[in-house]
């Protein structure tokens, strides 16, 4: 969903994980489709098949997980939906669009 707004509002970006899938999450679609963003056909990626150093900022959703191959810059303690209902997707929808927007933001003003 992070990757979904931050491409939406125009940034460059990419995501990965620590478990593997063949899909995302069909909740997730669902409550990024109610916003009018299709991440349908994002294709889940590994953190060890992600090179951080083709990017300027990496950030973590948190969920406790530690990622040894990656450096990371920032940690926004997301709780995962996982497995959770469509409204914990709402809700982790709502902080995601928000952290992203703050990063629009910082990106706008040059920070």
């Amino acid at each position: 969903m992070a990757e979904g707004w931050a491409n939406h509002l125009g940034l460059t970006a990419s995501s990965c994980g620590t478990h593997g899938s063949t899909s995302v999450a069909s909740h997730s679609v669902a409550v990024m489709a109610e916003k009018g963003i299709d991440i349908s056909n994002h294709q889940p990626r590994l953190t060890g098949d992600f090179d951080a150093a083709e990017w300027d900022l990496v950030i973590s959703m948190g969920c406790g997980v530690k990622c040894p191959e990656l450096t990371i810059d920032d940690d926004w303690a997301i709780p995962d939906p996982y497995g959770g209902s469509i409204e914990e997707y709402r809700t982790t929808r709502k902080v995601l669009e928000m952290k992203v927007r703050e990063l629009v933001e910082q990106a706008e003003l040059g920070e």
